[in-house]
Formats: C-alpha cells, sequence, structure tokens
C-alpha cells in the first residue's frame, strides 16, 4: 500500500468488510504493527513510535466515553493527562465546546446525551488535543439515518475549519463519496484507486471500483462489441446498443474490442422509463420485466428483468457477497436473465409485471475488459491504478 496524504486534506478509506481499511488505520495510530515499509508522519518516520509519541488522535466507532466523567471531564481527559495547565484546558474545551455546538452539555454525563452529541464528544476530545492528524475509524456507524446525515456534514464542516489531515475509514460509500476531498478505494489488502470522488464515479480504474461506488450499484452485463454502418453496438443478449461517438472520443481503447466480449457497466440514473422520454431512437433502448418497483416519492427505483447474461467476474460475486445479495452471487453464467435497476422518474406508471421499454443514455457508458477486470479507456488502458 503506497499512499500520500498532503497536509490538511480528508482522504477516506473505503471498501468491503475486511478489505484492510481499519488494519491500515491502525497502523498509523501505532496499535498495530508495521511487518514492511515505512510509515511517515510529517518529516519523521513513526514506525516504532509508540502511539502516544505519534501527535495524532483517533475518534472510534464505539465513543469510548467514561461514563462517570462529565462531557467538560471527558473531552479534558486527554490534556489533564499531559498536566497541562488548568486555563489551557478550560480554554481548549471551551473551544471545542463551541465548534461542535456543546455548551449547553458540559455540566451531563455521556447517559443523558443522544448518540449523536455522544459522538460530538469523541470528537471534542480529539480536537482538543490538536494533534497533526485525526484518526476516525466508522465514526458514525451508531447512529440512525438521519443523525448520520446530519453528522457527516458536521464532521466535514469541522475538519475544513480546523484543516487537520484526517484519514476516516468507512463501508458506507456515500459517507465516501460527500466527505472526502480523496477516496481510496481498497480490496483484499490492496488499493484499487485514489482519486477525488467525481472521477471515481466517472472514471472507474476497474470493475471492482465501478461496482462498489454508486449507490444503487451499476449494473453490470455482458456485452459484445459490433461495428455496423461505422457505428460500434454494444449486443446485450437479443439487442444493440448504439455506443456514442463521445464515449469513443472518451475510450478510443473501445475499437480494440470489436467483435470481443465486454463488460458493459450502466448507473441505474442512466436508465429511464420510454413512456417518459418518447423521442429517443430504438437503438437507445432496451426491452425488459418489471420485478419489483420501489417508489422513493423523488424517483422509483425499477428493478427489470432482461435477457442478457450477467457478468459474472471474480469481482462481481465478491462485490455481491458484500452486499449479501446471495442470489446474484449462485447466478449461473448460463442464465440469459439479468436484473437490472433503474432510476425512473416519479411520473413513470410502470407496474410489477409490466413489459417495459427503458431508454438509456448512452453517453454514459462504462466497459471494461472480462479478463483483466480493467476499464477500457485509453490505448494503453486504465490509468490511475
Amino acid at each position: 500500500m503506497n499512499l500520500e496524504i498532503v497536509d490538511g486534506e480528508f482522504v477516506v478509506l473505503v471498501g468491503p468488510s475486511g478489505c484492510g481499511k481499519t488494519t491500515a488505520l491502525r497502523m498509523v495510530a501505532g496499535l498495530e504493527e508495521i511487518s514492511e515499509g515505512v510509515l511517515r508522519i510529517g518529516d519523521r518516520v513513526v514506525n516504532h513510535v509508540p502511539s502516544r509519541d505519534r501527535d495524532i488522535a483517533m475518534v472510534f466507532q464505539s465513543y469510548a466515553l467514561y461514563p462517570h466523567l462529565s462531557v467538560y471531564d471527558n473531552i479534558a481527559f486527554g490534556l489533564k493527562l499531559r498536566k497541562e495547565k488548568k486555563a489551557e484546558i478550560d480554554t481548549r474545551v471551551q473551544e471545542a465546546a463551541r465548534i461542535l455546538g456543546l455548551e449547553p452539555y458540559l455540566k451531563r454525563k455521556p447517559r443523558a446525551l443522544s448518540g449523536g452529541q455522544r459522538q460530538r464528544v469523541a470528537m471534542g476530545r480529539a480536537i482538543v488535543r490538536r494533534p497533526q492528524a485525526f484518526l476516525m475509524d466508522e465514526p458514525l456507524s451508531n447512529l440512525d439515518a438521519k443523525l448520520r446525515v446530519q453528522t457527516r456534514a458536521e464532521i466535514a464542516r469541522i475538519q475544513d475549519d480546523l484543516g487537520v489531515t484526517t484519514i476516516y475509514v468507512t463501508h458506507d460509500q456515500i459517507e465516501a463519496m460527500t466527505m472526502g476531498d480523496r477516496v481510496a478505494v481498497m480490496r483484499k489488502g490492496q488499493l484499487q484507486q485514489v482519486a477525488s470522488p467525481q472521477e471515481l464515479y466517472d472514471r472507474p480504474v476497474n470493475l471492482f471500483v465501478g461496482g462498489f461506488i454508486g449507490s444503487p450499484a451499476m449494473n453490470l452485463v455482458e456485452a459484445t462489441l459490433e461495428a455496423s454502418n461505422g457505428t460500434l453496438h454494444a449486443s446485450v443478449g437479443d439487442e444493440r446498443i448504439a455506443i456514442s461517438s463521445e464515449v469513443l472520443d472518451k475510450r478510443p481503447a473501445l475499437r480494440a474490442f470489436e467483435s470481443k466480449l465486454v463488460v458493459l457497466g450502466i448507473r441505474p440514473e442512466d436508465l429511464e422509463d420510454a413512456a417518459i422520454e418518447t423521442d429517443s431512437p430504438p437503438d437507445h433502448r432496451l426491452k425488459g420485466k418489471v420485478e419489483l418497483t420501489e417508489a422513493l416519492g423523488s424517483e422509483i427505483m425499477v428493478h427489470i428483468g432482461v435477457g442478457a447474461r450477467p457478468a459474472l467476474t471474480e469481482e462481481v460475486r465478491e462485490l455481491a457477497e458484500d452486499l449479501g445479495d446471495e442470489r446474484a452471487a449462485a447466478e449461473s453464467e448460463e442464465a440469459a436473465h439479468t436484473t437490472m435497476v433503474g432510476r425512473f422518474s416519479p411520473r413513470s406508471q410502470v407496474k410489477e409485471g409490466d413489459t417495459v421499454e427503458v431508454v438509456v443514455d448512452t453517453s454514459s457508458l462504462h466497459f471494461f475488459d472480462p479478463e483483466t477486470g480493467l476499464g477500457i479507456y485509453d490505448n494503453d488502458q486504465a490509468k490511475g491504478a
């Protein structure tokens, strides 16, 4: 693992359970021994420096507050251990409480606080130390959905205000995409891609990153590239989708895959009900049967069975297992059936059991080499691994 994080940057490590992100964080913290390589904080090699002397502050998933101490004393605890002057401790605690909106709660015990308030106390304990870096290990995983959204915005704001280098570990890729200056996607102990959230989304370096980043996940199906009248098409089952010149300009290496099998990736937001987009040409459409609809008010998630073989590479199976999708993980490679998810407009009238036509935004298609798993981009293949 080679990763350089610049001063003041917010970097998120994200990946499936067991991919090594917490282990990497614990090595930075000094809680896990480094068997090989060099870890530097600033200009200092800290491989053998004890955790307490690394000038870092860690925020844990479990808050780790002292139940018998007040909020004030919990925040001040580390400073008292370091025998800081009483006036200095008070200044720092009051400043942290102001930043975190904890001033009304300083005399309370942790049991009198909500989960979000307890997490802010844990943040306060880190802030008062004024460390060189914050390390955060899934700090929001114990909060309910609404609080998570609120608290992740607070953490991002606080980090931006303080300008402290932060490494943040999460399994939740929405957290990763909304908080990180850069996101490092990990798989089986190795970095797959390190990039800005938008670059990860628009130009995933491989199948694993493409399938992991995005919610709902990218639809992945087998396709064969065929040229006809100067236009390249992706044959998906019995249907053909035209590949726009815009896509070919961004992915010149696609020409080399003519008459070959590829993995075609289509994000849910690039699918729409043809009854709404009536002027789309026939080679921008797929037919399928509606298996499930989920009305969310602002949009409808529509699960559509199409007559195409699923892409069942090792990466796709691993992603399915991580999501607990045993059906997808066990699906037969011979089955000419794939369930795709489309993010339809709320004006769509589709119902379960309907046969529908779906419009594909052909300017936003993704393509991967089924043998290497790499994204198909430039003639020297994908960059950024």
